[in-house]
């Protein structure tokens, strides 16, 4: 035993050092791996990283930094945070950091925050429309400055937290797409940590050191039923350690013809005449004679 407790052995430091080497390296896999798998990033692209002062998106941005010296094609980065003027809110910090690194980088400065606590009762969840209102204002700042695609920081969880929530609360089939089209059709967004666990990011995060900036606004009230999902995925991955993964594969393993939607498979002509009579669900429902006998 070390004499100074404040000593830490070299043998450990040394450990510490290799597990972080070996999460930097699975990280930028599964980034290069999502880029490639979606054709997330094309030569001259110029790529707005949206950078909110979270774990997520300062992961995002250095990754996506240490793949653009190696990368196989040409593309610019620029870092852009939306000031939203939250009370307290610490202006410098991400303009101190971005600085320090080196990287091109945008405030936006926009008193969302006003908006939302007028708009919304209190006590009542402000996470939508902070996001409708953030997601306008950067949306329009990249329309105005030629940006061509647009990186946000949701990773592996958030995508299936949001496949849960839409299937337990909404009916449907869906989750948060790695790459999409936005609904005015104007934008490409992309998720470069599609494949990336919470947990990685977390730990990354805490070894560079990241200055986390706290939601002051929303984060202490998270949806109620996105943390209910939350907790149920943590409840089964310590049950069936890999189970996240696995339904993670399924998302990009659909079998449309073992489902049930009618839009992505042609069931009513499976195994039909030719000539044979439809008859429609009214008829079926009524006890309708076709005139077959």
């Amino acid at each position: 035993m070390s004499a100074h407790p404040d000593v830490v052995p070299l043998e450990v430091t040394r450990k510490q050092a290799y597990e972080a080497g070996k999460l930097a390296k699975r990280l930028r896999h599964q980034v290069g791996q999502a880029m490639a798998d979606f054709n997330m990033i094309e030569d001259g692209d110029k790529v707005m990283v949206c950078l909110s002062g979270g774990k997520d998106s300062y992961t995002m941005l250095d990754i996506l930094l240490s793949l653009q010296a190696k990368a196989p094609v040409r593309f610019e980065l620029i870092a852009v945070n939306l000031d939203q003027k939250q009370p307290g809110f610490p202006e410098h910090v991400l303009p101190d950091y971005l600085t320090e690194r080196g990287v091109p980088f945008h405030i936006i400065e926009q008193d969302t925050y006003s908006t939302v606590t007028r708009v919304i009762p209190e006590g009542k969840t402000m996470c939508s429309l902070c996001s409708r209102l953030r997601r306008g204002a950067l949306y329009h700042w990249a329309a105005a400055n030629g940006v061509t695609k647009i990186a946000l920081g949701h990773h592996r969880d958030d995508i299936l937290g949001t496949f849960f929530l839409n299937l337990f609360y909404q009916g449907s089939l869906k989750a948060m797409p790695p790459k999409l089209r936005s609904d005015d059709g104007r934008h490409v967004v992309i998720r470069p940590l599609a494949y990336c666990k919470e947990d990685d990011i977390s730990d990354y995060a805490e070894h560079k050191q990241f200055p986390i900036i706290p939601c002051n606004l929303c984060g202490s009230q998270e949806n109620l039923q996105r943390k209910a999902v939350k907790r149920m995925m943590q409840e089964w991955e310590r049950q069936f350690p890999g189970r996240s993964e696995t339904i993670f594969r399924a998302l990009g393993n659909v079998a449309p013809s073992q489902l049930t939607d009618r839009k992505l498979f042609d069931f009513s002509s499976l195994g039909a005449r030719e000539g044979a009579i439809r008859v429609d669900a009214h008829d079926w429902l009524a006890g309708c004679d076709t005139g077959e006998h």
